[in-house]
């Protein structure tokens, strides 16, 4: 079928999502976790933006994970892809050592990365072949809209807010993860002389 379909240079007609756009104007920080040992909660935070699908569109969803814990620590929907949301969801966290970003516009911008130099957190950004960084962030997103999103196909906003929240908060509580040596990513969190040890 599918090689029918491209002799006849027919294809699916739908909206492209691209969550990851960089802006040429904005500043682009280093890489700061080569060969970093990351053994502890509030060392290194990673964000990343993902789309939800609602039955009459979609929503962006960002959250803000602690790295050494996979613990989902705040997050934030919007219907737009702007700067605002994501400092929301910052604001609401915290301060780690470092955080750890891709090159998207919304997290290269001035009212973004300003909220981190204020609060004296090293920023870093991934570059070409720094795929792998974002591995934990997205199983998170993997199992979110297979075991929430998918089987509820939200109407509203209102009602994807309450469904996502209820199962971030049930990962977060909850669900032991194998990496942790089965705790939940609260415990693994919240301890302070882990055995976890991870390269970056």
């Amino acid at each position: 079928m599918r090689r029918l379909m491209r002799l006849v240079r027919l294809g699916p007609i739908y909206q492209e999502l691209k969550t990851s756009k960089k802006y040429p104007a904005h500043k682009i920080f280093p890489y700061l976790l080569k060969d970093l040992l990351i053994n502890r909660p509030n060392q290194i935070w990673c964000r990343r933006i993902s789309y939800i699908p609602m039955r009459g569109g979609f929503l962006y969803l960002v959250a803000v994970m602690d790295w050494h814990g996979r613990k989902a620590l705040s997050w934030r929907l919007s219907d737009a892809m702007d700067a605002g949301f994501c400092v929301e969801a910052l604001a609401k966290s915290g301060t780690p050592d470092i955080f750890n970003s891709d090159q998207d516009s919304q997290f290269t911008s001035t009212d973004f990365t300003d909220v981190l130099r204020d609060a004296r957190v090293k920023i870093s950004m991934d570059g070409r072949g720094r795929w792998i960084d974002n591995r934990m962030i997205e199983r998170f997103w993997r199992s979110l809209k297979y075991e929430c999103v998918d089987l509820n196909a939200f109407e509203t906003g209102s009602e994807a807010r309450n469904g996502i929240g209820t199962w971030i908060s049930y990962d977060n509580e909850k669900r032991p993860h194998s990496s942790h040596g089965l705790l939940t990513p609260d415990e693994a969190y919240g301890r302070r002389t882990p055995n976890l040890k991870i390269a970056a």
